[in-house]
Parts: C-alpha cells; sequence; structure tokens
C-alpha cells in the first residue's frame, strides 16, 4: 500500500476523491484497485476556496513506477500489537474503581486476555443514569452518586463525546481506541476526521455495547458501589472495602476515579502519595453557531459541518486563558454533583443541530493562587461552586457579555438564546468569580475577538461556574504505572494522568498493560 498526503478536493466535490488520488500519482484510475481514507481535514485559510484535505492508503496494479516524495511514501505499519509477560498470580480479581474511559478500556483489554476484571462504579448503568441525570435537570433532584458527573461512562458521557487529543501515540494505541468505539457501534468517520466525535446521544449506546463485550469476555459489573477503604499491608495491597462493609480481598487496583470524586481522594490520601496540580476555572460562553461559521468558513459555510474553534490567549498578568471543551451546536448542561453546590459543562448530540455554540473560556490556577496543601484546590472549586448556586438561587446564572464587563446584573437577554439543560437565571456572574480570573476572561475574550469578529459582542451569553476541567489532584505513580502501594494503579483524568475521552482510554489502556506485564491470566 502506498500512503499520499496533501490530496485537495474542492468543497463541491467537482471532483472525485479517486480522480485527485490518480492525478497526485500520475497514474490512470483503472491503475487504482482501491483505496481508504486516513485523515480528513478542511482547509479554510484562503477563503472563500476551501478544500477538503486528504490523506489516503492507496493499492495499485503496478507501484514500480511511483515516485515517492515527501507526500508519497509507503504505508507505516500503524496496527496495535500486545503480547502480555506477566507470571506472577492475582489474589482474587482485578479490581478497576470507575467506569469511565479509562476503567472501561482498561477493562475491555484484561478481559480480552483472560483476566476477568471486577468493575465498581459508585453511579448506576447507563440506562438508570440518563434516569436520574434527566430528573436533576426537569426537577431539581439530585442524585449525588449518579449525576453528569458519577456513573456508567464517566463525565464525558454527558458531553460532546469529543476524541480530540494532543498526546502523541507511536504505539497506535489511540487507534485501538478509535477501533473499540467503532466496533460498539460510534460512527466509523472517528477513523479519519480531523476532529472527530461520537455526541452524546450515540455515545450512551456505545458504553452498553462496551459493557456488554466486558462482561461476554468475563468481566463483572458492580454498580451503586463505593470503594471506601483500602487494606495494606508491608507496603502492599491485600484487600479492599465496598459501601463501608464488604470486603474483596485482591493484591491488583487500578483507580480509574473521575476528576469529581472528591471523598475518594480525601480517604486514598492516608494511604497514597499525592500531589496538587493546577487547572483552569471561568466561564462557558454561548455565541450563534451561524456566527462562528460565518466567521471560520466565510460564505461557504452552509456547504460545511457546524465549525469549531480552539483560542488561546496569554494575559499581561502572565495567565493563560484558553477555550475548552468546545461544543458545536450544542447546550450549556448543570453538571452538579454536590447539593449546594452548582457546576456547569457542554454537551452535543452527534448531529450538532442546536443554534448555538458553547465553549469554556477559563483560566490557569496553580497552588500559589489557592494554596499548596493537596486539598486546596478542591475547597477553591468548591467554594466557587457554592456561591455559583447561591448567586443562581440553585439555577445557572447566566448574563450578558457587555454587562460581565461593567460588573452589574443582567436584566434582559440579547441576540443569543440561551439554550440550556437545567434551569437559569440572570445573575452577575462577577459575584462568583475572584477579580484577576474577570480580568484575565475579559482580556482573553477580547483577544479572541480578534480572530473570531463577534466574540466578545455585548449579546455574548455567559454562565457560571465552570470549575472541572481537570482534576485538582494528581496520584503519584511510577514508570511502571504503579503508586507507592505495590498493587495499586493510578490511572486517567482523575488520577491527574489524562485530560479527555481519548487520552484517559489510552491511560486505561497502558496500565492494563502494565498489569499483564506483571500478572498472568486468570483463564
Amino acid at each position: 500500500m502506498i500512503r499520499i498526503r496533501q490530496v485537495k478536493v474542492s468543497i463541491d466535490k467537482t471532483f472525485k476523491l479517486k480522480t485527485k488520488i490518480a492525478s497526485k500519482l500520475k497514474v490512470k484510475e483503472s491503475e487504482i484497485i482501491d483505496y481508504k481514507i486516513v485523515k480528513e481535514s478542511i482547509d479554510s485559510r484562503h477563503k472563500p476556496d476551501i478544500y477538503y484535505v486528504y490523506e489516503v492508503d492507496v493499492e495499485l496494479k503496478n507501484e514500480d513506477n511511483i515516485i515517492f516524495n515527501n507526500d508519497v511514501f509507503m504505508s507505516p505499519n500503524e496496527e496495535y500489537y500486545f503480547t502480555p509477560k506477566g507470571n506472577e498470580k492475582i489474589i482474587g480479581n482485578p479490581i478497576i474503581v470507575g467506569s469511565g474511559p479509562a476503567g472501561l478500556f482498561s477493562a475491555y483489554m484484561l478481559s480480552s486476555y483472560g483476566y476477568k476484571p471486577i468493575i465498581i462504579e459508585r453511579g448506576e448503568r447507563i440506562e438508570e443514569r440518563v434516569k436520574s441525570v434527566d430528573n436533576f435537570l426537569e426537577n431539581g433532584v439530585l442524585n449525588p452518586n449518579s449525576n453528569v458527573q458519577f456513573g456508567e461512562g464517566g463525565a464525558g458521557t454527558f458531553s460532546d463525546g469529543k476524541l480530540n487529543t494532543m498526546i502523541k501515540d507511536k504505539e497506535n494505541i489511540g487507534k485501538k481506541v478509535f477501533e473499540i468505539f467503532v466496533e460498539c457501534g460510534a460512527p466509523s468517520e472517528i477513523m479519519y476526521k480531523n476532529k472527530p466525535h461520537i455526541g452524546t446521544d450515540i455515545l450512551r449506546n456505545v458504553i452498553v455495547n462496551l459493557r456488554n463485550k466486558i462482561i461476554n469476555n468475563g468481566g463483572k459489573f458492580l454498580y451503586n458501589t463505593t470503594l471506601t477503604d483500602i487494606y495494606i499491608d508491608n507496603n502492599e495491597l491485600k484487600e479492599i472495602v465496598i459501601n463501608n462493609k464488604e470486603h474483596i480481598k485482591t493484591n491488583c487496583l487500578v483507580l480509574a476515579i473521575g476528576h469529581s470524586s472528591r471523598d475518594t481522594f480525601y480517604m486514598l490520601n492516608n494511604y497514597l502519595k499525592m500531589e496538587a496540580k493546577p487547572f483552569a476555572v471561568g466561564v462557558r460562553v454561548q455565541h450563534k453557531q451561524e456566527m462562528i461559521n460565518k466567521c471560520q468558513y466565510g460564505d461557504n459555510y452552509k456547504k460545511l459541518e457546524p465549525a469549531s474553534y480552539k483560542l488561546t490567549h496569554t494575559c499581561k498578568n502572565g495567565r493563560g486563558v484558553y477555550t475548552f471543551c468546545m461544543c458545536p451546536g450544542g447546550f450549556v448542561i448543570n453538571s452538579s454533583s454536590e447539593k449546594g453546590m452548582l457546576s456547569i459543562n457542554g454537551m452535543s448530540n452527534h448531529k450538532r443541530d442546536s443554534e448555538n455554540a458553547n465553549s469554556a473560556v477559563i483560566v490557569t490556577v496553580t497552588p500559589s493562587d489557592f494554596g499548596n496543601n493537596i486539598f486546596d484546590g478542591i475547597k477553591f472549586q468548591r467554594e466557587l461552586e457554592r456561591k455559583a448556586y447561591e448567586v443562581g438561587n440553585g439555577n445557572i446564572p447566566i448574563m450578558l457579555y457587555k454587562d460581565f464587563i461593567d460588573n452589574k446584573k443582567s436584566t434582559s437577554l440579547g441576540s443569543v438564546k440561551p439554550l440550556f439543560k437545567g434551569s437559569f437565571t440572570l445573575a452577575n456572574i462577577n459575584e462568583i468569580l475572584p477579580k484577576y480570573i474577570t480580568e484575565s476572561i475579559i482580556e482573553g475574550m477580547e483577544s479572541f475577538d480578534k480572530k473570531i469578529k463577534g466574540f466578545a459582542s455585548g449579546d455574548t451569553l455567559i454562565a457560571a461556574v465552570e470549575s472541572r476541567s481537570s482534576s485538582p489532584v494528581r496520584i503519584i505513580r511510577n514508570s511502571e504505572f504503579v503508586s507507592n502501594i505495590i498493587g495499586i494503579y493510578p490511572c486517567g483524568e482523575g488520577a491527574g494522568y489524562a485530560g479527555g475521552i481519548t487520552s484517559s482510554a489510552i491511560d486505561g489502556i497502558k496500565v492494563s498493560e502494565a498489569i499483564m506485564n506483571k500478572y498472568k491470566s486468570i483463564v
């Protein structure tokens, strides 16, 4: 197979991709036996001329006369390979705490190789979890153990299902993650889209299929089950306690807890080495998706899918401001998990067909802002969430950007229709955030407006508080993915080693590899 890069096709697709491939290779179309898209992106740098840009693998009848260069070369081997090497015995079964991406993909791999993991999840199965979330969004009844943050699938289940990641993937684990997703019902286009996403509506079914595959391979799920203690002897894990009463013997524990597992962090601090880490907090903004589309694509925007963006700015005070978890055609959702506190996130369905685009605009904070003790970051988050709940009287606080600048409560809305999952109310968000955060957000918004005209429009809708961009703590682990206690493997976003669905899933697979390279399978 031959790989070709920089194959450009007009968005009008007046030329077929196969024709462009033949032209690039300087061969007749009849010489092409087959081809497969490896990557697809959009080049809109020279509007109004916009192109799809493809990278493809091509099978030819005769490769002898092909001239190779930077854009034409032999297709690399990008398959994932792994062979377990472990020979130690696992006591009982490997236990995985958490069924978010890290936990599920770790469980998938372990179960595929005969390790029969037990996955414990404090929340509900996705079918019941959806009902609990709907009850909260419609009636305000919060289930602290099963909500937008907790439950099967993790926090990403009620987001956009974005699969973007910035991590390098020399072992092709990321491709394996995407293959598993597709195997479980995700759209096949995620294998080649530049900014792949699944959508929360489809992701729910994918999670069910992933669960069933794990069960069919010998795995077991325990829902409504919380890790409440661990027992250690001679610096080695011996057993765990669930729901404050049941003991399970094991010497292999994967901590795939989410970034909101605050009570679990406090318990684990009695045994594990942990440290505070930087994160970011701020607001979530809504614009008309059509405005974003026009800016990104020009007059041809109707021919393309909803546009996204990623913006960054370094403030005069040295702080970073950036957009995060951008959801084209989406909603802002109340993602609270503790009573008397309020946090928000963004979500989109697969079609991304709502009127609004939304994204977090967040500001970096470090221990110098909130304190050097391990849990000062959690205290800082909780303080912001408590203020948001109070300012909004239990509803999502929202305001116009022009009023945010003037530090006054909005009394009416502008041209952007508010699209929320959960009740909202007009308020003054400045009463929630520290001044250095609000000043940084304003400076960032004005900078972003130079790149996307209208981003800092007075009618831009702002909601608060975006407080859980990443985990505020990190559980220390070594190069073999083991904590200071032998047999305990911190994993994924909550443990401080990932920042999204794909990176969490990759980390889950890496941890499963470490386990399988130490222990032998159960069957």
